[in-house]
Formats: structure tokens, sequence, C-alpha cells
């Protein structure tokens, strides 16, 4: 799978259910939950130990019936390695070139981090695929259509303090796809196994974004 197929399926879903937890044991369980509620596009932090080994487990598990990515991906060589392990994308919170450089060897998608017009906009002539807005968290929807007015080849995804209730509120203002952490993957879900909470989270984020879109 290219980068390209992999950016439409990230385009498609409209979801990055971004996974970060202390313990590897249950990430396949996570992600089995997810797609049960519609999203099929996953981020394992490599803060995650172990991160790696679960992304080659689950690449082999779910095959092209999910699309894995890794994140919080800070340089290079941890791109690289990611890669290799079986990450279709490689997102980052900051913006180095050379990180987009290795994606762009390997054929892999590009998700670098950027606030300003100028990261952005950089990200972009750099050559990556999507540009994770981060944090969104203080700038809200509105921030994403102000870029986009002036620059709208871009391709924004909004990454912090998105929730339930202001996902569709981004799509609508012209972000490509949305990235999620804990207000989808729910540590205390996790913690007491409630996959069945998890499906029901993610069912809710897809019928969201869904919504805004027509």
């Amino acid at each position: 799978m290219g980068s390209t197929s992999v950016v439409d399926r990230i385009v498609a879903c409209g979801v990055v259910a971004i996974v970060r937890l202390h313990s590897p044991s249950e990430l396949i369980e996570v992600a089995t939950a997810i797609k049960a509620g519609g999203i099929d596009v996953l981020e394992f932090t490599v803060t995650t130990p172990g991160a790696l080994d679960v992304i080659r487990d689950a690449s082999r598990q779910f095959g092209d019936e999910m699309v894995l990515g890794a994140g919080t991906v800070l340089d290079a060589e941890t791109a690289r390695l990611a890669i290799t392990a079986g990450a279709r994308f490689i997102v980052s919170p900051n913006l180095r070139q050379e990180t987009i450089v290795m994606c762009k060897r390997y054929g892999v998608a590009a998700l670098p981090g950027a606030m300003t017009p100028s990261e952005i906009l950089s990200a972009w002539e750099w050559g990556a695929d999507l540009v994770k807005v981060f944090p969104a968290t203080a700038l809200g929807p509105r921030y994403i259509s102000d870029i986009l007015a002036p620059l709208p080849q871009l391709r924004l995804v909004p990454v912090g303090g998105v929730n339930a209730e202001n996902v569709g509120a981004f799509i609508r203002a012209g972000a490509s796809a949305v990235g999620v952490g804990s207000n989808l993957v729910d540590s205390k879900a996790v913690a007491r196994k409630d996959w069945a909470h998890l499906t029901s989270l993610a069912a809710t984020y897809r019928a969201a974004v869904d919504a805004a879109r027509i």
C-alpha cells in the first residue's frame, strides 16, 4: 500500500485513533475494539514500551484491514525503525525535514506536526502528505478555516483537544481528518477491559465525521 492509498484511507475514515498506553499488552485488543466501531486508522505512539513490536504484530494480524502508523516520532531514525516494523504512516509532534525525507524514501505517508502558517506551508513544501496541526486545543476549528482560506491546497489534520462535541466543527472547517487520543482511547475503559465502550466511542466519532461531510 503506497503513501497515496494510505492518505486516501485516512481521509475516507476521517479519524486517526491515537493509542498511547503505559503497557503494550492491550494494544491489539484496543485496535480490534476501535476497528469494530468503524475506525480503521490507528496511530501507535512510540512512547508506549514495545510499540514497534506491537506495530509489527498488528501489521501481521490485520493486514490491509487496518492502516497502522507510528506517532510521537521525533526524528528520521525512529521513523525508519517504525517503517521497517510495518508502519504505513509516520506522525510527528514537531517539524523535521529529514523525517519527511525518510518517509518519502520508503514510500510511506508523512504527517509532521506544525502550528503556524509558515510551519504548515513549509511542511507541505517539503513533501508532507497531510499536516498535523498541533496543538489544536487552543486554536479551534476557526483556525483551520482561516489557514485554508489562502492555502486551500493544504490537507490538515488537527490534533489535541478534539472531542465528540467539536469533531464535526473541525471537519466542517475543512480538516481532511482529525487525530483523537484519550477522548477516544479511554484509559479507564482500557484498564477495565471494556472493549464495548471503546467500540461505542469509535462509532460516535465516525458518525459525527460522516454527518459533518453531508
